[in-house]
């Protein structure tokens, strides 16, 4: 009777032992049917009423980066849906307490909200790629931490890895390099772009000096954040030596255009024999500096197009600077008229007519000059200045040309054709 007893109670436990996994098991069931439950119903809110929602955020005029934020945000709204709901299944559960265990539902909801905050965050960035790589590398290691295995797959990356010399290299080093070298880097070019909008607001310096303080400065912050990071995670810079051997090779060899069009825009910045702003003419180019890059200049032709010129080209061809020294230009006219014209008359009217034009600078006269006595015309130079050559050469100079026109008209001086002398032979008449 005794064997009895203790076999019914071994099975009586064994019983309980089964209906306790049975219950643990639809606890985790039931979290997984409520979390799933709660993505359908988001995503079909989130399907009706995101267009509505834009289109009053559409409404946000004057901010153009709270609107980016808002948009952002209703772009992923079946995620703010699911946040939502869950928070609410989670305090429904723990208020009937069943099931006892709700550490499915909060750990969902806690990668959820982590998910939405990080993306939405991240879309701040304008590339879409880069944004994309950095939510999920943050969320990433935040998912790690709240379930609590970030230690477990640490060690484990850290286990991957090789030896160089006396120095160990681990897959953990390299994502901890990647991820401390992209920090600083962003942080220095964001303080560098800052520090360069102010130098170039600077009336002080000269545009030559405003565009080389911000290249220096720069190429300084890039620098500098790179050995901080490296010194900062105990790498020795000494192992670069070889690396950097190689690199000065490929230099040597493969990079030579890129390296001698780095050196010739600090020579053109250092010399200033060009700056931002300036009207140049290279071979057919003609045009106005619109900006000095530390591989080419971006040249603004009069029809639109933007050339960019390696700095190779200023440094070794013949590039004319029309505002170099002085910003005042010479142009030259010429022009003939009638053998029956006055010359001294036609000189005056060409001045006058010249002075007329809006462009042509009058703090120099205009002088026409008789040059020539042409087989049907009287030949002169009409010669002027401007100050403005950015705007055009063709335009002013068509300019004084029709005011020449107008006072010629005016006052009957005559251009002519030319003058062709034809004489008819006849054939010898046969004896």
């Amino acid at each position: 009777m005794e064997f009895e007893t203790d076999q019914l109670l071994d099975q009586a436990g064994s019983l309980w032992q089964l209906v306790v996994d049975f219950a643990g098991q639809m606890d985790i069931l039931l979290q997984v049917a409520i979390v799933a439950v709660a993505y359908v119903a988001a995503l079909f809110l989130s399907w009706r009423l995101e267009p509505l929602f834009e289109e009053r955020a559409r409404a946000i005029k004057g901010n153009a980066g709270l609107l980016r934020l808002v948009i952002a945000l209703l772009r992923r709204l079946e995620w703010v849906f699911l946040v939502v709901f869950l928070g609410v299944a989670l305090l429904v559960l723990r208020s009937l307490g069943w099931p006892e265990n709700t550490g499915l539902s909060y750990t969902a909801l806690l990668l959820v909200l982590a998910w939405l905050v990080i993306s939405v965050l991240s879309h701040t960035v304008r590339s879409r790629a880069l944004s994309r790589v950095i939510a999920i590398g943050v969320w990433s290691y935040v998912a790690l931490l709240v379930l609590g295995i970030g230690s477990e797959v640490a060690a484990l990356l850290d286990d991957a890895g090789f030896t160089v010399g006396n120095f160990r290299i681990s897959l953990l080093l390299i994502i901890k390099t990647l991820v401390v070298l992209s920090v600083l880097l962003w942080i220095a070019f964001g303080l560098g772009n800052f520090l360069d909008n102010r130098i170039q607001r600077s009336d002080e310096l000269t545009p030559s000096m405003r565009v080389l303080i911000g290249k220096v400065l720069k190429i300084t912050l890039v620098v500098l954040a790179t050995m901080i990071a490296l010194s900062g995670l105990g790498l020795d810079l000494t192992m670069f030596t070889v690396f950097s051997g190689a690199v000065g090779v490929g230099v040597g060899f493969g990079l030579q255009k890129v390296v001698s069009n780095f050196i010739s825009g600090i020579i053109i910045l250092l010399d200033r024999s060009i700056k931002p702003g300036d009207t140049i003419s290279l071979g057919e180019t003609f045009g106005w500096i619109r900006e000095l890059r530390a591989r080419f200049v971006s040249v603004v032709t009069r029809d639109g197009r933007e050339y960019l010129i390696p700095n190779e080209d200023f440094i070794t061809r013949e590039v004319i600077n029309w505002s170099f020294s002085d910003e005042l230009v010479r142009l030259d006219v010429p022009f003939g008229v009638s053998y029956d014209s006055d010359p001294h008359q036609v000189s005056a009217l060409a001045i006058e007519a010249a002075s007329s034009v809006a462009r042509v600078v009058t703090a120099r006269n205009p002088v026409c000059w008789l040059t020539g006595f042409g087989d049907s015309s009287l030949d002169f130079l009409l010669r002027f200045w401007i100050r403005d050559p950015q705007n055009g050469l063709t335009n002013v100079r068509g300019q004084v040309l029709l005011a020449v026109w107008d006072a010629f008209q005016t006052h009957g001086v005559h251009i002519p054709y030319p003058h062709r002398e034809i004489i008819m032979k006849a054939p010898p008449t046969p004896p």
